[in-house]
């Protein structure tokens, strides 16, 4: 049996191959619970669906009739909604002064009102069928800053400041609310920068624990926040690696560190 054996998930942003939401829907389901991954490319989750024995919903988060039609197919379709996790994101590097109005709307739909009604719509299923637990993610950059990352830190802030708030209203109904806050993780959104020689090299000099994260490591915190034996809610869980212990390198000190690495050229 596993830990979540029988129980509803939704994961929200699980349209990318391999991406955060796919990995935790893949522990999940080995964990047993019946899956239904939700994100806006109907064919990466058809596949990813039939690969689970699992269900999937087309979902833009944005769209606040889309995320409440997401909530009532999980109860619809397996008769509740036990776990809901948001793994949606996009995190520009954009210099302060440089941020347009255009990027400040995406962010503020993607990552505040999106949250929003995720968390709206989820609760309400959860408190009307016994409760269940939410898994919202946050980011580590909004207790380590790092440089041009402003408009994504800020939208973050205000997604955590939500878990607190629903958390604080639902406990009484059976619902926790907790967020995730990695740090610099492997993954398909992060592969570019990660092969760029030296910027891994930069990061880890300020990870106690000595290495980058993986997709791994937030799909087993997920999975604990997800289980009974969770006795905690509106916090923020810094699956890091003790990042936020220190702080994320410089422009400068990532620049030389690329430098360092560079392969040399000429005579």
């Amino acid at each position: 049996m596993g830990r979540i054996d029988g129980k509803v998930a939704v994961i929200l942003g699980a349209a990318g191959k391999d991406n955060m939401g796919q990995v935790i829907a893949r522990r999940f389901a080995a964990e047993g619970a019946r899956v239904i991954v939700a994100g806006r490319s109907e064919a990466q989750l058809r596949a990813l669906a039939a690969e689970l024995g699992g269900d999937q919903r087309v979902c833009d988060i944005t769209r606040s009739a889309d995320v409440a039609a997401l909530a009532h197919f999980a109860v619809e379709r397996f008769g509740g909604l036990d776990i809901a996790v948001n793994c949606t994101g996009w995190a520009p590097m954009t210099k302060l002064l440089d941020v347009k109005e255009e990027e400040l709307d995406k962010l503020c739909a993607l990552q505040f009102k999106g949250v929003y009604f995720f968390l709206q719509s989820m609760v309400a299923q959860m408190a009307a069928h016994g409760g269940g637990s939410i898994v919202q993610m946050s980011s580590a950059s909004a207790y380590a800053l790092l440089y041009n990352h402003a408009a994504y830190i800020a939208t973050k802030s205000a997604g955590d400041a939500l878990v607190r708030c629903f958390a604080n209203e639902f406990g009484a109904k059976g619902v926790r609310v907790n967020a995730i806050a990695p740090g610099l993780t492997g993954s398909p959104m992060t592969s570019h920068e990660m092969s760029l020689p030296g910027l891994q090299e930069a990061f880890i000099k300020e990870y106690p624990l000595g290495r980058i994260g993986t997709a791994e490591d937030i799909a087993n915190a997920a999975l604990w926040l997800a289980g009974n034996e969770s006795f905690l809610t509106g916090q923020v869980l810094q699956i890091n690696g003790g990042l936020t212990l220190r702080r994320n390198p410089t422009p400068r000190e990532i620049s030389a560190s690329m430098k360092a690495a560079a392969p040399k050229t000429g005579p």
